[in-house]
């Protein structure tokens, strides 16, 4: 019996991968227009880096990541996300005494034990930018309008911007209280994965998938209902730089992201194209991340895009992509010393940048 894949990872084939090149060259294209440099990090990481970047009651970390031993007995775990390396990268390697902000790209495989339907699998390519240093509003509404004028480019139309705030950790202190009392008679009902977060990090709750669960949320009190004056006039100016420069959003107050290390804004680009899953790209700012993993407090923000799913809507919309470059010429010959010619004109078409194909089956004899 031939051996074949395991779920969830899989090929991309000849006849795809122009789809695949287009957009990696867009995508880094647009961020160098920003100023931003490309970052490469690595696959795996210490399992503690995403323990603490990412947060121990979210789903990723409780349910989704590839972790396993060493020969040294270290805990080692695939990436989940990029975010998380990337921050570890800027403190490690001095970043923080650079010329603030830095600004980085990047496009990765990142791995997550998750259901594998449409647009969705166990090894998955991102790709996300990060803005380290910068506190200003204006970073938020950067992040932002590199995804705008990215699917602008690539001609993709009608994908929403939600948008929402959850604050910083004095408003979620006193929001998670509140969350608690409204659940207080209705945890009872919910999954044991909401129970556990009612009492270590109540806001996670608004983030199950669980239908139940769902139910019970739907007259929770929102967060973007109860943020600081600071978080407020934050949130506000966002808003107004977003609207300065034509970019249309939507408030959802229900967005909170699946990640911990999120403060503030948090965003969404979202499609009715492609399943009930439909975001195709969340990011938000997490002012806190640099210090929970080891390093002097920075703000940072940043976004991760799905590439899956980007090339589902580019499809869905029935978006032409450029045609593959064919060869220039092809050759063939009949006969060994013909043979020998070709094999140095072609060498010498080759050498010259000359896209050329050679006959080496013997066919043309």
């Amino acid at each position: 019996m031939s051996i074949q894949a395991p779920k969830g990872p899989r090929a991309i084939l000849p006849e795809d991968i122009n789809q695949w090149n287009f957009v990696e060259k867009e995508f880094a294209l647009v961020c160098k227009r920003f100023g931003y440099k490309e970052i490469r990090i690595p696959v795996f990481e210490h399992t503690e880096l995403f323990q603490r970047g990412v947060g121990d009651t979210t789903d990723v970390v409780q349910k989704e990541m590839y972790t396993f031993e060493d020969k040294g007995g270290r805990s080692i775990t695939l990436r989940p996300e990029g975010t998380a390396g990337v921050v570890r990268s800027y403190i490690e390697h001095g970043m923080a005494s650079l010329p603030q902000p830095v600004k980085l790209f990047y496009q990765i495989t990142a791995y997550r034990y998750e259901n594998v339907q449409k647009g969705r699998y166990r090894e998955f390519h991102q790709f996300g930018v990060e803005l380290l240093g910068a506190a200003d509003p204006a970073a938020d509404v950067e992040v932002i309008s590199i995804l705008s004028l990215f699917f602008k480019g690539l001609g993709i139309k009608n994908l929403k911007l939600n948008l929402n705030s959850i604050g910083c950790p004095k408003c979620r202190s006193a929001y998670n209280e509140l969350l608690k009392s409204y659940l207080a008679d209705k945890i009872g009902d919910m999954c044991d994965t909401c129970k556990t977060r009612y009492e270590r990090n109540p806001m996670r709750i608004i983030d199950c998938k669980e239908n139940s669960c769902k139910k019970n949320l739907i007259d929770a009190p929102a967060l973007l209902d109860h943020i600081c004056d600071d978080c407020r006039e934050h949130f506000d100016s966002v808003t107004k730089k977003l609207e300065a420069i034509d970019i249309h959003y939507d408030i959802d107050k229900n967005i909170v992201r699946g990640l911990d290390y999120y403060t503030r804004t948090v965003f969404e680009f979202v499609s009715e194209n492609i399943g009930t899953q439909g975001t195709v790209c969340g990011g938000g700012r997490y002012d806190g991340l640099v210090e929970a993993c080891g390093g002097a407090p920075a703000p940072g923000i940043g976004f991760a895009l799905g590439v899956e799913r980007l090339l589902l809507e580019m499809n869905s919309q029935g978006i032409e992509f450029p045609m593959p470059e064919a060869p220039d010429i092809y050759i063939g010959a009949i006969g060994e010393k013909a043979g020998l010619v070709c094999e140095k004109l072609v060498w010498q078409l080759r050498n010259n940048n000359i896209y050329c194909i050679k006959d080496i089956m013997g066919r043309s004899g």
